[in-house]
């Protein structure tokens, strides 16, 4: 593999699943960032890391936490630590985000610091011209401050947002080295990445093995096993990435990131409350690297984005390496706890779903202890047709209620042709307890989990009713 360390070429032949940390740390001796969690929780480990865009003249940098970035999707492109930020120009050799969180008494003990400077840093090479405060802190929603030390933190956010006040709004990165915000050698990053051979694209092989896209499930579950496990990479497979909508039908590639989905103005067209349900999917690291076909892969039970696509009743279409594929409904995929309708050789290669219609509306729920980097309690999604206050067509979908992500089949069917109401979702409820069962585990107790359930169909009913309101009105208008 290669690609840029900073402002250095490196060349390797350390395993693909190597997490990114690991290699920083131990094999460069780069100690700046952080080993927390390894979960990606914490975020003391966040790394940036740019990819050449589609012109070969910019690019595009995104945070990430390195303990789950596997090594295979670093290749062909930059990598940047905390030490990669340091400004040789400057006193201390601070960048003004570290400069920030230095005046604003945000360093605390110093641990998990590194981690919101690289976060900052990168925000500011992301924002379209001047971010908002609140923007900003968003942009550190995958860092923790062991210290309680947030407040703090939150100034140096402010702060950095003033001094960003006349970012421009295209192409950012002459301003930002010029003023301190990034060392100058960001400037020719994007000619030393298009001098990058890039590895071939090969389909994955036909042989039965490990298929590794984000890392953000499998460097959990099993980091030392896929060292040495047999691994083909989708992460950077072409045509596994990309949203599109052909007519009535949206198909988007398994590789695309969680991020990619919340930043897509495809979806965003057909889901107005976009940004606002996938906010509640993990944090901003996490989500560009997770990529979709992972979490549906993972066939955790109560997976976000597979309860949202099962509500959306998709299809997915699985592939092999002789180029064969086939179709099978998203509700049809999981056949046990963990246990997938597929053979061992078969990788996920898209997703597709019909798009709303005009009369349908969509919701997302989801219950957890914190807002940002939770696993749900439970989690819901409903995909309503409403006509005169009158359900037409409903698909509803749970986590967290049953062994595998769960298609609530026979709570849709008691919906269609009843009014769209707060009673008859509770006598729809009735039903749903029925085809529910849900453990007590350390999210909750089993009464504890049949009564969010309700209470989320209720959101549905509320949401349903508020948006056909706005139809109405919009009409009479």
């Amino acid at each position: 593999m290669r690609f840029l360390l900073n402002d250095q070429l490196i060349q390797t032949h350390q395993p693909a699943a190597l997490p990114a940390l690991d290699f920083v740390r131990e094999h460069q001796h780069l100690r700046g960032t952080k080993t927390g969690c390894r979960e990606g929780d914490c975020g003391a480990c966040t790394v940036l890391l740019g990819e050449l865009s589609d012109d070969g003249q910019t690019v595009t940098y995104r945070s990430m936490t390195s303990c789950l970035l596997p090594l295979a999707n670093v290749a062909g492109k930059h990598l940047v630590t905390i030490e990669g930020l340091n400004l040789s120009s400057r006193p201390h050799h601070l960048n003004r985000a570290q400069e920030a969180i230095v005046a604003c008494g945000g360093t605390q003990c110093g641990f998990c610091t590194v981690g919101f400077a690289v976060s900052l840093t990168g925000h500011c090479l992301t924002s379209s011209g001047a971010p908002t405060y609140e923007q900003t802190v968003a942009s550190i929603d995958g860092n923790i401050c062991r210290c309680t030390g947030y407040k703090s933190l939150e100034r140096a956010a402010a702060q950095l947002t003033s001094e960003l006040t006349e970012l421009p709004a295209t192409n950012p990165l002459p301003w930002l080295t010029e003023n301190g915000f990034l060392p100058a050698y960001f400037s020719g990053i994007a000619e030393k990445l298009a001098a990058i051979q890039p590895l071939p694209v090969v389909a994955p092989p036909a042989t039965p093995t490990t298929f590794l896209s984000g890392g953000t499930d499998l460097l959990v579950q099993r980091p030392e096993a896929m060292l040495t496990t047999a691994t083909a990479n989708l992460f950077d497979q072409t045509g596994l990435r990309g949203i599109r909508r052909d007519g009535e039908v949206i198909r988007i590639g398994a590789a695309t990131t969680a991020q990619e989905m919340m930043d897509s103005d495809v979806m965003a067209a057909v889901f107005p409350r976009l940004r606002q349900h996938l906010k509640l999917v993990s944090s901003t690291p996490i989500r560009q690297m997770g990529t979709i076909g992972g979490n549906l892969c993972n066939a955790s039970p109560i997976g976000d984005l597979t309860c949202w696509f099962l509500a959306l009743n998709a299809d997915l279409t699985l592939a092999d390496g002789l180029g064969a594929e086939r179709t099978l409904p998203l509700r049809e995929f999981y056949t046990g706890y963990k246990q997938l309708a597929k053979a061992p050789s078969e990788y996920l290669a898209a997703i597709s779903f019909r798009a709303l219609a005009a009369d349908e509306v969509f919701n997302f729920e989801k219950v957890s202890k914190r807002t940002h980097l939770d696993i749900a309690s439970v989690n819901s999604a409903a995909r309503l047709r409403v006509r005169n206050g009158v359900i037409q067509e409903a698909t509803l979908a749970a986590g967290g209620v049953s062994a595998t992500p769960l298609f609530l089949r026979r709570t849709a069917a008691f919906l269609i042709g009843r009014e769209l109401s707060m009673e008859m979702m509770d006598a729809a409820n009735e039903i749903a307890q029925q085809e529910i069962a849900p453990i007590a585990d350390a999210r909750g107790t089993e009464t504890y989990k049949r009564l969010l359930v309700r209470q989320l169909l209720r959101a549905h009913a509320l949401e349903g009713f508020s948006q056909t309101q706005k139809e109405v009105s919009a009409e009479v208008s």
